[in-house]
């Protein structure tokens, strides 16, 4: 074995796992994403802040396809979810891996709300979230073909074979026989319990690309790392209950789209003297995407902070109801009290609105049938829902115009 194969067949090949030494910009940036993080959703009820999540959940699914080439729209995810998939083959695939994004990051999210989130790089962990994420998906999806060779990926286990072995694109991650060696130092290095804060925040953009350097999966390496990553900003205190996530930020980079590829490559980069750390890879290239990873993360904040707050929601509430035909103006009355309080007993819509018992109900009845208000039983509260399909009038900044 020449020198050059043994480095890419050694577990240290992956260092720098993590920075230690950090610059005034990275301390910065963690200190604004950490109070950022900490106050997104604060003050909205915990039932408009559940619906919200969901609707952040729909939003990733779209960005985190949007990276693997595909434009799934927000309302064919939404029709996933329900079970209704096109019939067009390519597009129901599309739709299925949309939905499974979303499902496995609401599971997250659950189980951070519970605070049993197990440790996101653990091997276990990452396995789970493949395992998930494939487990309902046709042979189709999970046929790997290229270089003379065809497999049936099996969801949740490493490469493990020659066959399994990968080259993407100028990179050459390790061969598939010491997948699982170099995953256990992955985990052992990211292990979160002893990290600080600021520490846990920072590892986030580490172990995002060395998840990806390592491609211990066949395929769906990029969608398990997104996921990871939004579990590792629950487990650093950020996570603000599924209201935020990077794959946006990630999909439309800070100016322009083709970043994240981009910056993902400048971290493959190699040590370029011993001015630059002593590992492998380049330390200055993991500064450098680090820092930029961050600011994605604390764009994404700000960007949500200010579309969730309760002000804002309030009047795209009121632009709602004033642009739909079909809605009397006490409508707004009635969201924005359902805004403040999370829900509400449908035999107080008459006090809240000032309309007589009968208007009151054919109003109620004519919201429900929006989709912007729901209930989970036909005489429960009914609360707020943010449907797909007037995703452009509440929220127009949340993906593309285009």
């Amino acid at each position: 074995m020449s020198a050059d194969e043994e480095l890419i067949e050694t577990p240290n090949r992956i260092e720098p796992a993590l920075l230690t030494d950090i610059d005034l910009t990275i301390a910065n940036l963690i200190a604004e994403i950490s109070a950022l993080g900490s106050e997104l959703g604060r003050t909205l009820n915990p039932r408009t802040a559940a619906s919200l999540a969901d609707l952040v959940r729909i939003m990733n699914a779209y960005y985190s396809n949007l990276i693997e080439g595909h434009n799934t729209r927000p309302r064919e995810i939404e029709k996933a979810l329900k079970g209704e998939f096109d019939d067009e083959p390519d597009k129901r695939d599309l739709q299925m891996e949309a939905a499974a994004h979303v499902r496995v990051q609401k599971k997250i999210d659950e189980l951070a709300l519970q605070d049993n989130l197990p440790e996101p790089t653990s091997i276990k962990f990452i396995c789970w979230l493949h395992q998930e994420f494939y487990k309902d998906a046709p042979e189709r999806l999970l046929l790997i073909k290229g270089a003379n060779r065809e497999f049936i990926m099996r969801p949740g286990v490493f490469r493990s074979t020659a066959e399994h072995d990968v080259i993407v694109g100028l990179h050459q991650p390790p061969s598939s026989e010491r997948v699982h060696d170099f995953m256990q130092h992955f985990e052992n290095r990211y292990k979160s319990p002893s990290m600080r804060m600021g520490e846990r925040i920072m590892a986030i953009a580490a172990a995002h690309h060395r998840l990806n350097y390592i491609h211990p999966f066949a395929d769906g390496n990029g969608r398990v790392s997104r996921l990871m990553s939004h579990a590792m900003a629950h487990k650093a205190g950020i996570g603000a209950h599924g209201l935020w996530s990077v794959s946006r930020g990630l999909a439309r980079g800070i100016n322009s789209r083709s970043e994240y590829k981009s910056m993902m490559n400048h971290a493959d980069t190699q040590r370029q003297s011993d001015h630059d750390g002593c590992g492998n890879l380049s330390q200055r290239a993991l500064i450098e995407f680090t820092t930029w990873f961050l600011r994605v993360c604390l764009d994404q904040l700000k960007f949500m902070s200010t579309l969730f707050d309760l002000k804002n929601l309030d009047q795209r509430l009121k632009t709602y109801v004033e642009t739909n035909g079909n809605l009397k103006a006490e409508t707004t009355l009635l969201l924005q009290e359902i805004l403040i309080r999370g829900d509400l007993e449908r035999g107080a819509v008459p006090r809240v609105t000032g309309l007589p018992e009968r208007s009151a109900r054919r109003l109620l009845s004519d919201v429900l049938s929006t989709g912007l208000l729901d209930s989970n039983t036909p005489k429960g509260p009914v609360f707020l829902k943010f449907p797909a399909s007037d995703l452009e009038i509440l929220f127009p900044l949340l993906y593309p115009q285009s």
